[in-house]
């Protein structure tokens, strides 16, 4: 391995770093990105049936929000309706909102530097193809003359191992960018679904006021 990073020359020490970051944010984001962790099964649900006759109390609506990202979304409306018992639906709605926006950018984390490592590793390695190619262009003497055969040789070696490595970094960090971003997406309009699935309950209970 080592003979191989040697051959490819110093424009491949970006690639390895861009690759060593598209793996820990993979890494990552599958942790992140677990079911239990943005929306449990079910969640909905129990938070419907535990609001059927009241709000629970802060300390309640405290523990659901630590519970998941979807616990967070829901308990800003059961939040904003124990600080606030005469909020309007268009008031708990401008609340959910926000907390959707703060659970979007959370779900978003890392995906856009990722999405950078898909784009740019391939541009990385074409500059480790064109300065192999300068090296092997250094490689041949003047006309008639005879070339630097060791040169050539590393020239060719840093222009191929530059472009195979680039390929290799690139093509796994689009898949694995688009399928978070796929995820994400998912997540989203289950958070949107349930918080609206939330409101429209607590109106029909009588939570909220006309």
């Amino acid at each position: 391995m080592f003979s191989i990073i040697q051959a490819a020359g110093w424009p491949i020490w970006p690639l390895i770093a861009s690759s060593v970051l598209a793996l820990a944010i993979v890494f990552e984001r599958f942790i992140s990105l677990a079911e239990p962790k943005i929306a449990p099964p079910g969640l909905a649900k129990a938070v419907m049936a535990a609001t059927q006759q009241r709000i629970p109390a802060s300390a309640s609506v405290a523990e659901l929000e630590s519970n998941s990202l979807l616990g967070q979304v829901l308990g800003s409306a059961l939040q904003a309706l124990n600080d606030k018992p005469q909020s309007s639906e268009d008031d708990l709605r401008a609340v959910v909102q926000n907390a959707g926006r703060a659970a979007a950018q959370r779900l978003d984390a890392h995906l856009s530097a990722l999405a950078t490592v898909a784009s740019a590793a391939p541009l990385m390695g074409l500059l480790g193809t064109v300065i192999g190619m300068i090296e092997i262009f250094g490689a041949q003497g003047p006309v008639g003359g005879t070339g630097n055969p060791a040169q050539l040789a590393q020239g060719i070696s840093m222009a191929l191992y530059n472009t195979a490595f680039g390929l290799l970094v690139a093509i796994p960090a689009l898949v694995f960018w688009r399928y978070f971003r796929a995820r994400v997406d998912g997540y989203l309009l289950t958070l949107e679904t349930s918080a609206d699935q939330l409101l429209r309950h607590l109106k029909a209970c009588g939570h909220i006021k006309p």
